[in-house]
């Protein structure tokens, strides 16, 4: 399968990173064609332009060749995988700005003959969430965990009700030893090895 790696950290030296290693690794030595995208390390702009809203439900809604290098991307994956912090219970606004720019009429959404709204991106079979908490489960539940409901429900309206969604989060990341955290690594590697 053709997997699309969406990272969002900073840091890269961040717990993130470590986590993106093991799963483009493991990915790869499954047989998976892997294409990873690191929107902090590319520089991708998260707020959309004044211009980019104009052309928004134009004939030609992007403007910037980064944008359509991710449409490009987008449009030959099979499965989506985005790892990301939680931050404010949900995405970093530089994920949050690219869902926003990338998933433009056209891409994200099309309509049919008679002006219904459908999904753009059928392409995507699997839609896989990876993201650290510094909040225990329990808290991240009680808040609804954003980010997780805006890529399992939101997302899945651009790729299809039949999309498969597969999450894997690391809570309290705070308060976790060295052990807990090569677990979970280990385990984000047996769930990519068996994708």
């Amino acid at each position: 399968m053709d997997v699309l790696v969406i990272a969002a950290h900073p840091n890269p030296n961040s717990f993130c990173h470590a986590i993106r290693s093991t799963a483009t690794s493991a990915l790869r030595s499954a047989g998976h064609q892997v294409t990873e995208i690191d929107l902090y390390a590319a520089g991708f702009i998260a707020a959309m332009s004044a211009a980019e809203r104009t052309a928004y439900h134009s004939e030609q809604p992007i403007l910037d060749p980064q944008v359509q290098h991710s449409v490009t991307l987008l449009q030959r994956a099979d499965v989506l995988v985005f790892i990301y912090p939680t931050w404010w219970s949900s995405l970093p606004a530089i994920l949050k700005g690219w869902l926003e720019r990338v998933m433009v009429p056209g891409v994200g959404f099309v309509f049919n003959n008679n002006g219904k709204v459908r999904p753009g991106l059928s392409n995507i079979k699997r839609i896989v969430g990876i993201s650290t908490y510094g909040s225990p489960r329990l808290y991240v539940h009680a808040i609804n965990d954003n980010g997780r409901r805006i890529l399992s429900r939101a997302l899945r309206l651009s790729t299809g009700p039949s999309t498969r969604m597969t999450w894997l989060g690391m809570y309290a990341i705070d308060q976790s030893t060295g052990a807990q955290r090569q677990a979970f690594l280990d385990r984000v590697a047996r769930r990519m090895a068996a994708l």
